[in-house]
């Protein structure tokens, strides 16, 4: 099959590294010229693989109506928040029959669209039956090297979601399909915010206890809001949802997590986003967070403790203590 890959960072190159090694005919879209000559020429992009070679069969364009010409799939790699105006510019240029598969994990600010939402305004005339999204524990890291990594492919209709599974699927990525595109999609994005939490407990010292009691009431937020919206409530002890939260909060290959790790440290947000190469998105997904707490009136109070520390310079070991000092309830484990 002919694939666009829209978007060279770290996950995009991995998973357009995969597609070639599965048989298919990958074409990669850069954004910036200089990466874009350091791939063609040195077969490489330290900033983003460090370590990794670039096959020569993978093809790179800096036109993206090159990179979704005549393609069966066109992959959607770049930040949240570019996701909608880059794609707008391309209203009637993408064919009815062309898969699109989103990977960006967020929801845009103000309009608070999932990332599949965001396509599908943006591409009017595009069936939302084409549209799948792909989230799940996959840190590009370990996928680019061939380590067993899980993944779902979701969309409203199964038969697409089993063309991306048949796509993606591979010796090392073993790929499930669920219809519930809006629960895989708000597990993936929402578990970004959590992250950014454990990094905050890991850089104030605080052990394991602490960080299991986080992954449990945080799961149990994302839980809460995603059904509020339309979600199912199984969807979030899945892949997007429990198997994401655990790795992003987990692993050091994680952005959100360094991002919290350097505020519990006592860094400011702006000197340490000065320090990255990389997006992380759970920042922006903090502020549609507490956007859809004002809207729904859900109760979040993790989620919005880390917006408070984010963007009001709260301190973090403040907010520990105003959680830790909330009434006192009854647990629960299910919404119902």
């Amino acid at each position: 099959m002919n694939i666009g890959v829209i978007g060279s960072g770290s996950w995009g190159m991995t998973l357009a590294i995969h597609l070639l090694k599965n048989g298919h005919n990958v074409e990669v879209w850069f954004y910036l010229e200089k990466d874009y000559k350091q791939a063609l020429e040195e077969r490489e992009l330290p900033d983003f693989l460090p370590g990794i070679e670039l096959p020569e069969g993978l093809k790179f364009t800096l036109e993206i109506e090159s990179c979704i010409q005549d393609k069966g799939i066109i992959l959607v790699a770049i930040p949240s928040h570019t996701v909608g105006p880059t794609l707008s510019k391309l209203t009637d240029k993408i064919s009815p029959e062309t898969v699109i598969v989103n990977v960006a994990k967020g929801i845009e600010n103000d309009t608070l669209r999932t990332m599949s939402q965001v396509i599908a305004h943006a591409l009017p005339q595009h069936s939302v039956y084409k549209i799948a999204t792909l989230y799940g524990p996959t840190h590009a890291e370990e996928v680019v090297k061939g380590l067993p990594s899980t993944i779902v492919s979701a969309c409203p209709d199964e038969n697409t979601a089993q063309i991306v599974q048949n796509v993606f699927m591979a010796d090392s990525l073993r790929v499930y399909t669920n219809t519930d595109i809006l629960g895989v999609e708000y597990g993936g994005s929402l578990k970004n915010v959590i992250a950014i939490a454990a990094g905050i407990l890991a850089g104030m010292g605080y052990g394991d206890n602490t960080l299991a009691a986080l992954l449990t009431r945080g799961l149990f937020e994302m839980t809460r809001l995603g059904v509020h919206l339309g979600a199912r409530e199984e969807t979030f002890a899945g892949l997007s949802g429990m198997g994401d939260l655990i790795v992003t909060c987990l692993s050091r290959h994680s952005r959100n997590r360094h991002v919290g790790f350097e505020l519990g440290k006592g860094r400011k947000l702006n000197e340490i986003l000065a320090d990255m190469k990389m997006i992380a998105e759970g920042i922006n997904t903090a502020k549609s967070v507490h956007q859809l707490i004002a809207r729904t009136g859900v109760e979040m109070p993790i989620s919005e403790q880390i917006f408070k520390v984010l963007f009001e310079d709260k301190n973090p070991g403040l907010a520990v203590e105003e959680l830790m000092g909330r009434a006192p309830v009854a647990e629960r484990h299910s919404l119902d």
